[in-house]
């Protein structure tokens, strides 16, 4: 036989011979497939962020959703430095997951998430609780209290009442309650494995099924798993509630108006600053606020503003710069112990944009919008024109074709279309006066010119 002829017959009867068995590993493993797919599923919702009233209402309404779709457990992703909602409603959350018809487990992860504040003290009510490898929780402040029951650790509440730990302190100390204490749970398909066989509410979890393979190794499959997030609307108004979101919002927001408001108009900006500065209020009324920095924000932006009519950065810029610095600083109160002021980068990055936006961005914007020959423009002194609209003290003028910001003499009101008469020049703005009836020392002063 030559030497290709018996090539193509090894090969052939290779075929021949493997091709039952790779025929039985895929029946194998379509058969553990099949069976893990008999089995009843787990409802999975990530729990990301600060819990606020719209995260608190979603983890409520997937209970409800897991006790009606026949799902056999819920896990409760969770990855949170605090909450913002009242301890009242941390305690009716608390309460609806202890009221739970179906197990509610909960796990920390993965790697680097946290549980701390009021949200680590749910652990005390969940069926099943486990941790990533490189998570913690504590921090947990005052206990809740639901159904006239404080909520407790045990011997532990010590050990995370102003700290946090790891996952060996927290199996050492008794705090995760789950079938594999022997190591952590560094992904969700072992969180799967972890529910396999535990006993909550009456039932007995089945999550995982066994199969032998063609080698007689145990392979296993573990159910279907169903993930649930926030749609979009509720991860807005989430997102929002952030005390970074709050603060950038609210600030782009606010400039934004001032650049409108001063410089004669409505356009994009304004329509932006508007949007902003609604989402950035729907943030900080979910967030613990001080009224105090509140107050010192508007007072800031007003003092911004005083500079912005004129396109001159002089004293009330600096005022207002000061002022929104400390603002900036206090305008987030802590919760339980823990800061809800934003992170450093997020106050450099607010603080820096609104001394570049009100020292060198906004007042060439206003001198460019309001942009007329500069050159000589003294000469504007003793020019006639026309009121746009109201000015009462403050307003707009039509001068030699051109539209001018311009102040009253002596808040002297003028209605629209009155003519007037440019009195001095006060950067991009028009002292003015009625053509009758003006101050006399303003007549002096244009004749000096």
């Amino acid at each position: 036989m030559r030497v290709g002829a018996k090539r193509r017959f090894v090969c052939g009867l290779g075929l021949v011979l493997v091709a039952p068995l790779v025929g039985l590993m895929a029946s194998q493993g379509a058969q553990a497939a099949g069976e893990a797919d008999n089995l009843a599923p787990v409802d999975v919702v990530e729990v990301s962020g600060l819990i606020d009233s719209v995260v608190a209402q979603n983890i409520e309404e997937a209970i409800t959703r897991s006790q009606e779709n026949g799902s056999q457990a819920l896990i409760l992703q969770m990855n949170t430095k605090g909450a913002v909602v009242s301890r009242d409603r941390m305690a009716q959350l608390a309460g609806a997951i202890a009221a739970s018809k179906v197990p509610v487990a909960i796990w920390v992860g993965p790697s680097g998430a946290r549980a701390l504040g009021m949200p680590a003290q749910l652990l005390t009510v969940a069926d099943v609780t486990a941790m990533a490898p490189g998570a913690r929780i504590g921090r947990t402040g005052r206990m809740l209290t639901v159904n006239d029951v404080e909520l407790s650790f045990g011997d532990a509440k010590d050990a995370v009442y102003a700290k946090t730990v790891g996952f060996v302190e927290a199996r050492e100390l008794g705090i995760l309650k789950f079938s594999n204490d022997d190591r952590g749970v560094p992904v969700l398909r072992n969180m799967l494995f972890a529910l396999d066989g535990v006993e909550s509410r009456g039932v007995v979890l089945d999550t995982v099924v066994d199969v032998l393979d063609a080698q007689g190794q145990v392979t296993r499959e573990a159910t279907t798993v169903r993930f649930f997030k926030l749609g979009l609307v509720p991860r807005l108004l989430h997102t929002v509630a952030s005390p970074a979101s709050a603060y950038l919002l609210l600030t782009i927001g606010l400039a934004l108006l001032v650049f409108e408001f001063f410089t004669a108009g409505i356009g994009v900006a304004g329509l932006v600053g508007a949007v902003t500065l609604i989402l950035g209020s729907v943030g900080i009324g979910e967030l613990p606020m001080s009224g105090f920095g509140i107050a010192l924000l508007l007072l800031a932006m007003v003092a911004f503003a005083v500079d912005v009519q004129v396109g001159i950065p002089r004293l009330w810029t600096g005022v207002g710069l000061v002022l929104y610095i400390v603002a900036s600083f206090t305008m987030f109160r802590p919760v339980d112990g823990l800061t809800m002021r934003p992170s450093w980068i997020t106050l450099a990055v607010g603080i820096v944009g609104i001394a570049l936006t009100f020292i060198v961005g906004m007042p060439s914007m206003v001198r460019t919008r309001f942009a007329t020959p500069t050159i000589g423009r003294q000469n504007l002194v003793g020019a006639t024109g026309v009121a746009v609209g109201e000015i009462a003290p403050d307003g707009v003028v039509m001068v030699d074709g051109a539209q001018w910001r311009a102040r009253t003499n002596r808040a002297t009101p003028l209605a629209t279309n009155a003519e007037i008469r440019v009195v001095d020049i006060d950067g991009v703005t028009l002292q003015v006066e009625p053509i009758e009836g003006g101050a006399r020392d303003y007549r002096e002063k244009r004749a000096s010119h």
